[in-house]
């Protein structure tokens, strides 16, 4: 779900401009970027504390580590034991026809349909009886009816107030595998959608050693163009490539992956850029099948730059990552190093790797690898801190903490024009309840880059969080999607705001938007649990009459 700019390259374009699957802990999806409690909560538990912080997901997966590191402050409400209890004070049907038990029988020889018709005459006698919509939604499941599954198990979670972590896990599975089949048709037959420029811009600055990403050199230029400063260049030559790369300079993204495939088809001087090139546009569009051949291709290259050679494979590895397939990235990251040791990318994106991994030695390491190879580095500086900060705040150590808050004023002490340092520090000051300095801190990185939608969106986030802001937050994230409306990262978080507010049909289509803008399958994924548990949500108030609080 998001994450400031030059992190969301840690999983390569593949993943979306609010996804924050990289090193801000922004969490992204249920799957990629959060390992806390799963999102769609925040889409159906709407009567569970509101805590949205910077990075969308980051206070969520805070909690489930102050849980591994021994249950402190566990706001979630999740119980650790996980047997089920009758919500005190709430009816059940008396013992006979309509009761469960009477399902034992069918319970026991596994006749799912029978237990789901003796559940259904339960109900019917008490619509709030928790035992017959669980027992139910687990016949529903065995018989793979996901959307009714689904409905039962979301009364459950109201009835029960969102703490039974059985009835929790249930929901978070079939929304899983309700998302996994609608996103698996839907992204198969998507249009392919350009991101937006600022998107564009924000991933190719991650790169320091990108020769695709670079200016035309002056021999690529005609005379007369050498002469026309801020004017289009025309290119000298007659090369797919060097037309593509005159487009980029234009921001006319449409036609680049055209243009670099005329250079291939002719196997002209420049097929190996344009083969990076064009790979690299594929997966800011999402085509990440059409993208792996050209990669491929590449990387076997061995008569070419190693530069390019390193920079697709690290593009292929982020790739990889973002498609869950740590051992193939790690790979890859690997062999970039190995044969082009003094890429200081390399280090950079394996250091936002490892983090993803909760490998955060390893990260450090590589960071600071970056850093010698680039003083001037300040994204490596700034991310590094991160690392130590979710290191430190991992293992409750108070004085590494304040270490690594004294190591984020240092680097924007250091470089003050690096939005990014900023927006880390936010974070980390977020999770220290430093709330107003954290807002200080997005103010800086909304001056540095006014056009940088996603740090409205944390902003917004911020206000309801400290605050409870309602209207200040709902503003913030609308000039995000007023700024880029191509931003998934700011209609999802719209969508999962109008949730709490209970306005489930305006939270839908926000939802239904991001799907469109989604950049991954298992993003999409994502974003169609959100959506599925609003509509479950919906379905549930109208058959019950269950409402959890709301805003």
């Amino acid at each position: 779900m998001a994450a400031s700019k030059p992190v969301e390259a840690a999983v390569v374009a593949a993943a979306a401009p609010g996804s924050g699957s990289g090193v801000g802990g922004g969490g992204g999806t249920s799957g990629p970027g959060t390992g806390g409690l799963p999102r769609w909560q925040l889409a159906l538990a709407v009567g569970a504390p509101l805590l949205l912080g910077a990075g969308a997901m980051y206070l969520w997966t805070r909690q489930r580590r102050r849980r591994e590191a021994g249950g402190r402050g566990d706001a979630s409400g999740l119980k650790r034991n996980s047997e089920r209890k009758t919500p005190e004070g709430r009816a059940s049907p008396a013992l006979g026809s309509g009761h469960p038990e009477g399902s034992g029988a069918h319970l026991e020889m596994q006749k799912w349909k029978e237990v789901a018709e003796d559940c259904t005459k339960a109900v019917e006698l008490n619509p709030k009886y928790v035992k017959a919509l669980f027992r139910r939604a687990k016949a529903h499941e065995k018989l793979d009816n996901k959307k009714e599954c689904l409905e039962d198990v979301t009364a459950v979670c109201i009835l029960e107030g969102f703490q039974n972590q059985q009835s929790m896990l249930l929901a978070d599975k079939v929304l899983k595998l309700l998302g996994k089949e609608k996103a698996k048709e839907k992204y198969k037959n998507r249009e392919p959608l350009m991101p937006s420029p600022q998107f564009i811009k924000s991933y190719f600055s991650s790169f320091t050693d990108d020769i695709i990403s670079q200016p035309m050199l002056k021999g690529e230029k005609s005379d007369e163009d050498k002469d026309k400063e801020g004017e289009a260049l025309e290119v000298k030559e007659n090369s797919g490539y060097l037309k593509a790369k005159q487009y980029m300079e234009e921001e006319n993204y449409d036609k680049i992956i055209s243009e670099c495939s005329k250079e291939i088809e002719a196997q002209g001087k420049y097929m190996a850029e344009a083969l990076l090139l064009r790979a690299t546009f594929y997966l800011l569009i999402g085509n990440a099948n059409a993208a792996k051949p050209d990669l491929d291709k590449v990387i076997s290259l061995k008569e070419a730059n190693v530069k390019l050679r390193a920079n697709a494979l690290i593009k292929r590895g982020s790739m990889y990552m973002q498609q869950q397939q740590p051992l193939l990235s790690t790979q890859d990251f690997n062999m970039a190093a190995d044969i082009d040791p003094q890429n200081a990318d390399v280090y950079h994106h394996r250091g936002q790797l490892k983090i993803l991994l909760d490998q955060v030695e390893e990260a450090v390491a590589d960071f600071d690898e970056c850093i010698r190879l680039r003083p001037e580095s300040a994204l490596a500086q700034a991310q590094k801190c991160f690392a130590l900060y979710r290191q430190a705040y991992t293992g409750n150590n108070s004085s590494q903490i304040q270490a690594a808050m004294k190591g984020f004023e240092e680097v924007i002490k250091k470089f003050p024009r690096c939005a990014e340092g900023y927006a880390l520090y936010a974070q980390a000051l977020t999770d220290q309840q430093q709330f107003g300095k954290a807002d200080e801190m997005y103010d800086k990185c909304i001056d540095l880059e006014p056009d940088n939608a996603t740090t409205y969106v944390h902003k917004g986030l911020l206000q309801l969080q400290w605050k409870q802001d309602l209207d200040r937050g709902l503003e913030l994230i609308s000039k995000a999607i007023e700024i880029d409306n191509k931003c998934d990262f700011a209609y999802e978080t719209m969508g999962t705001i109008e949730v709490q507010r209970g306005n489930m049909e305006k939270a839908i289509d926000m939802f239904n938007k991001a799907i469109n803008l989604a950049k991954s399958e298992m993003e999409m994924a994502h974003l169609y649990s959100l959506c599925d548990a609003a509509h479950a949500q919906t379905e549930v108030a109208k058959k019950y009459g269950l409402k959890p609080p709301t805003l």
